[in-house]
């Protein structure tokens, strides 16, 4: 090895930590290998005598700064846990570079897929920074701290001739195949659909090593695809035959002994408002009017915690998967069927147990007195939303009068609550007519109306008042009790900012100086741009802006309704945080003391996250059913509207059936395109040509993917 210069110039000293980056970077490749500095040089490609000179005085650099450490005489290696290193989540992208979010750090740090290592989607990752090429701070993988999952789903590959295959993923962002051992094939064939469990990853292998767990079917079939939808996200569609033996042997009984411990409230008039397809009604409403001319209105819900008790297989269950599942086929419910179908349902004509919020309510909507408790009810009647509205526009038909006062007392606070800062995103979704054997002949969009409003204030109403009547004192100061509240923080500024200088290139304003001001801004828009051209890509940046909402202990209020504390109550049967929260309401009720905050703040975090896959479960159901529904448009040509913009291309939505596809930058032949991020475009660098979020683009359906569950448009001139 060349002699250590004892001097350094300065002038060298720049160039010097330009070279220590680059060695850092190359080093990080394979962290656990040990380097001389040959090896190091012809890594970086400086391979003449005069570069190889430059290397070894970075390397002293290097070696000074702790950055790395000679095990021996001329043989190095990285030092891992030093200064410069973070810990964060990894993401990919399609492209197969990554980001990694860094808690504390308001920018993801980018990784190049050279330097992702043996990292997967959800990784909890170490990493080392630097600034590449004196650019943006860049990152590369060290060590995987913990696995987010060691189950995926992909397609079986028998390697001819071979004694192994692989697994390729569905997902995209699962960035490597998995290497599959004869003795590890498990009765699958070549081209199965299948769940795939790694089982190790040796440093310096290419792949990851697993064993196939389980053979869901082929590829495009609608079961094979819906199945592993539900095994991609860990999403058990059968109960444990224990648990569903404990639900068999509920005691279904309403007897005298039960009805005296609650309020009967079963001669008061009492109905339920829901999809035409729904199984499980888990709320209900009552009125009457009172003699000083008031309305009793009562918000009644499902009592499953006196069915499901803490510390039984049933509850377990229902923890774990924390949230029912609607996929556009099928609903994967939080309990068993003789549940949520049966006992806890409010079915018409029946008498059932329930929980509930009953306000006394002036013609003003005004609550002028509340009580909670258990009850007992007797629903007279099940209308669907459509019947419901048909009484609302027609002043007709049974109990018409008593839906009328709803919904004349819910459009009150309904514009009480846009009046005190509630954000009113009213977007359609999108539903399939399907056929016996669940293929999609139709498509069409649920849109909320009168009826959809009604139930959502007075849902709304009693969920904010069960969360305040826990968290404030009768003089409304705070009290120290714990609850489970479903929070959604204040929107980015930076993303307000930027969705303001947007906009503004439309000619709307918006004024961000007060969260007030900022809501009515939002709400002003989303009306001015009603009918527009520019109606989608403002709604969705719009939507962009704004924050998740996850359930917490910390009552940090609910931006989107304007609310100060605000939980979910009203959905017990569907979501675990609502049977929480039945639960913690009577033990206050009862006059005990606040739980432990740690342990339901773990509870609240748990039920988030099941949220958020369930959450991306339907989306991927709606995308396949899409898909499959546009197999039979191939060739077709269709008006649409640009609904995302990234570097490798662009997405366009057909409003009729709200199906989206990609148009690749590199399929665009008349033009060489560039991204830009700030206008959420791409340009043209010859001919100036740009596409932009929100424009109008004549499209040919190209290609229909089953199993990627993405459709391929083409520009048509």
């Amino acid at each position: 090895m060349p002699k250590k210069r004892k001097y350094i110039s300065q002038k060298n000293d720049h160039k010097l930590m330009e070279i220590g980056r680059l060695i850092v970077r190359f080093m990080n490749e394979n962290s656990t290998k040990i380097y001389n500095y040959k090896q190091i040089s012809d890594g970086i490609e400086y391979k003449n005598p005069r570069q190889r000179e430059l290397v070894v005085q970075a390397l002293h650099k290097l070696q000074a700064s702790e950055k790395i450490s000679e095990v021996e005489k001329g043989k190095y290696i990285v030092n891992l846990k030093v200064e410069g290193t973070l810990t964060g989540v990894i993401d990919f992208n399609q492209s197969g570079n990554a980001y990694v979010k860094v808690e504390g750090i308001a920018d993801d740090i980018f990784v190049h897929s050279k330097n992702v290592k043996d990292a997967l989607q959800g990784d909890k990752v170490l990493i080392v920074t630097y600034n590449f090429k004196g650019k943006k701070l860049e990152g590369s993988v060290v060590e995987v701290l913990e696995r987010t999952r060691t189950e995926f789903v992909g397609t079986f590959q028998v390697v001819p001739h071979k004694d192994f295959g692989f697994v390729v993923c569905d997902k995209k962002s699962i960035n490597t195949d998995i290497f599959i051992p004869k003795t590890k094939f498990n009765n699958a064939e070549n081209g199965n659909k299948v769940v795939v469990k790694m089982t190790g990853w040796k440093p310096g292998d290419k792949n990851p090593e697993g064993e196939i767990t389980q053979v869901l079917g082929a590829p495009g079939e609608h079961e094979t695809e819906i199945h592993s939808i539900l095994a991609e996200y860990g999403l058990p569609y059968e109960f444990p035959e224990e648990v569903e033996r404990d639900a068999d042997k509920i005691d279904r009984r309403i007897t005298d002994e039960e009805v005296a411990k609650r309020r009967d409230m079963r001669d008061i008039c009492t109905f339920t408002i829901d999809p035409k397809d729904a199984k499980d009604f888990d709320d209900a409403l009552s009125i009457q009017k009172l003699e000083n001319g008031n309305w009793e209105i009562g918000v009644h819900i499902a009592d499953v915690s006196h069915y499901v008790v803490p510390g039984t297989m049933l509850d377990d269950e229902a923890y774990d998967r924390a949230t029912s599942v609607y996929l556009v086929d099928r609903v994967v419910p939080m309990l068993p069927e003789v549940l949520s179908n049966d006992v806890c349902s409010l079915r018409p004509n029946e008498d059932k147990f329930t929980f509930s919020a009953v306000f006394e309510m002036n013609d003003n909507a005004e609550v002028e007195k509340q009580w909670f408790g258990r009850t007992v009810i007797h629903s007279d009647r099940r209308f669907s939303y459509e019947e419901a509205q048909e009484r609302i526009e027609t002043k007709e038909g049974d109990l018409t009068e008593e839906i009328l006062t709803l919904d004349r007392l819910a459009k009150i606070m309904r514009q009480e609550r846009i009046n005190n800062g509630a954000i009113t995103f009213d977007r359609s979704e999108v539903r399939f007519n399907l056929n016996e054997d669940n293929q999609p002949i139709g498509v069409y969009f649920k849109v909320s109306k009168d009826s959809n409003h009604l139930i959502e204030e007075f849902m709304l109403l009693a969920n904010k008042k069960v969360s305040e009547f826990v968290s404030l004192a009768k003089k409304g100061s705070p009290t120290n009790n714990t609850f489970i509240y479903r929070v959604h923080d204040d929107p980015d500024p930076a993303k307000l900012e930027a969705l303001r200088d947007f906009v503004s290139t439309f000619g709307y304003k918006m004024d961000l100086a007060n969260t007030k001001k900022v809501a009515e801004s939002l709400n002003n828009l989303l009306h001015d741009v009603k009918g527009k051209g520019e109606e989608n890509m403002i709604e969705t940046l719009a939507m962009r802006s704004m924050s998740k909402a996850v359930y917490s202990t910390e009552p940090i209020g609910h931006y989107g309704l304007g609310f100060d504390y605000y939980s979910h109550f009203t959905s017990p049967i569907r979501r675990y945080p609502d049977l929480l929260a039945h639960r913690l309401l009577q033990h206050y009720l009862d006059g005990g003391k606040s739980p432990n905050r740690e342990e339901l703040e773990t509870k609240a975090k748990h039920c988030s996250a099941r949220e958020r896959l369930a959450a991306d479960a339907e989306r991927d159901s709606i995308k396949f059913m899409q898909v499959k529904f546009m197999e039979k448009h191939l060739g077709e040509t269709f008006t649409g509207v640009i609904s995302g913009v990234a570097e490798f291309g662009f997405w366009v939505e057909i409003p009729e059936n709200g199906a989206e596809g990609l148009i690749k930058l590199r399929d665009l032949v008349d033009d060489s395109y560039t991204y830009e991020k700030a206008t959420h475009a791409v340009y043209g660098s010859r001919t100036g040509k740009k596409y932009q979020l929100g424009d109008q683009v004549q499209i040919k359906v190209v290609k229909a993917n089953l199993i990627q569950k993405q459709l391929d448009f083409k520009i048509v001139d």
